[in-house]
């Protein structure tokens, strides 16, 4: 989230049953970190939640049009219903269950459909109607549908939705759900660029990308960023992806001294092919091993602890997870709004990895379209609104964010003091 082979190149349907990050085979978008990966391995919780998908997976393309009558949005009247009482698979998965039939809800909504879900007492979260686990980019919020079940789930990619939405061991049921149209139809275009994005291992299929780029290592140059300071690339020590020499190569020439390894613990990876040997085997590292969880305790903890060790340790720094696109994006996405960038350099960093990966057809790259670009630039923006606002900070308006304060108050709940900001702030000036 070794396989070498010139030709090789992953081009896998959307929907095909959900793997892991980062050593199962993989599935197109989910190419990413554990993350927009399915190349690295499920987080446990995803694993869980989708013992009962594995076998459901096989019908669900019908679902996109189950519907016999597409009613127009103001004719669908909301779906009333409640939360299973299921609490092993609240307080053990994190999946939400809702008592609801997928074949009844199915009658008046569709795959891809936008949807608003609010549970009474707690939260109300507008999510996409999908029939897979992978049928979401990591870190994203959905409600999971799939015909044949007694229930429909609301679901956090990678993560445990009961604890984002605030179900705690105190829950009193019934706890009434009320689940309304919010856009019909409104993920499809996701949906559709997700099955259609490709990667390879081979730099041969790459010719207009250079070493940095097909590494996808580059400095971060956004508003109030100082010069060679940050650094974020693919993993320079995995070599699952065929990038990792390239990468420590890089980081080397540009004297980075500190990394943030979002991906590994330090016992995984020391036991990569050829780690004793890098460059940054001798350098300070941090090791993180989260998954995208981004609204989650094990990532918002990991988050303060790799920036705590970064406030200790001397720059340049690099961050990193296994392919420097989902956890690394938002990381480094929350750095930069920390530092004062606009929405628009944020976003346009985001999609440079994308970039850099994405599509390969046939032997070589294409370049993505505008309409992709597009859709890509939106995950972040999904991500980062989804994160801050269970933290109680409000950037729904997205282009107009003053990210900065929004961010120094995201950082603050998640359990920064004030000082430490300063000094991380002084660290990437």
């Amino acid at each position: 989230m070794g396989k070498f082979s010139a030709a090789f190149v992953l081009a896998v349907a959307l929907f095909v049953a959900a793997c892991g990050d980062d050593s199962s085979s993989s599935a197109p978008a989910d190419l990413a970190d554990g993350e927009s990966s399915a190349v690295e391995e499920s987080s446990s919780s995803e694993k869980a939640s989708s013992s009962s998908a594995a076998k459901e997976n096989s019908s669900s393309e019908k679902q996109s049009s189950s519907s016999s009558e597409v009613l127009p949005p103001e004719d669908v009247l909301p779906v009333k219903t409640t939360v299973v009482e299921d609490t092993f698979e609240i307080f053990s998965f994190g999946s939400v269950r809702f008592d609801i039939a997928a074949e009844s809800f199915l009658e008046k909504f569709d795959v891809g459909d936008v949807v608003t879900v609010m549970i009474a007492g707690y939260d109300t979260l507008e999510v996409p109607v999908v029939a897979y686990y992978n049928g979401v980019f990591p870190g994203e919020f959905f409600l999971y549908v799939s015909e044949g079940l007694s229930y429909i789930s609301l679901e956090a990619r990678y993560g445990q939705m009961a604890e984002i939405v605030g179900l705690g061991r105190d829950l009193e049921f019934p706890i009434d759900v009320a689940i309304d149209i919010k856009e019909k139809g409104g993920y499809l275009d996701h949906m559709e660029n997700l099955g259609g994005l490709t990667i390879s291992y081979s730099m041969e299929a790459y010719p207009e990308l250079s070493v940095e780029e097909f590494a996808n290592f580059r400095m971060v140059r956004t508003t109030g960023m100082g010069e060679g300071v940050l650094y974020r690339s693919s993993s320079p020590v995995d070599p699952s992806i065929g990038r990792n020499k390239y990468a420590d190569s890089l980081a080397s020439v540009a004297g980075v001294k500190t990394f943030v390894n979002l991906a590994d613990s330090r016992e995984s990876a020391e036991l990569y092919s050829g780690f004793a040997e890098s460059y940054y085997a001798k350098q300070n590292v941090v090791y993180l091993a989260v998954q995208p969880t981004f609204a989650n305790t094990q990532f918002k903890e990991g988050l303060v602890k790799g920036l705590r060790f970064m406030i200790e340790h001397e720059g340049p720094y690099l961050v990193h997870c296994t392919y420097g696109m989902d956890r690394t994006g938002y990381t480094i996405a929350v750095l930069e709004a920390l530092m004062g960038a606009t929405a628009e350099e944020i976003k346009a960093d985001y999609v440079t990895t994308h970039k850099n990966f994405y599509s390969v057809s046939g032997d070589a790259q294409v370049a993505l379209t505008p309409k992709q670009v597009s859709l890509i630039q939106a995950i972040i923006v999904r991500l980062m609104r989804n994160a801050y606002k269970v933290e109680g900070v409000d950037i729904s308006d997205f282009e107009n964010a003053d990210f900065a304060t929004a961010t120094a108050k995201y950082l603050l709940s998640l359990g920064l003091e004030q000082s430490e900001i300063d000094a991380l702030k002084a660290r990437l000036k």
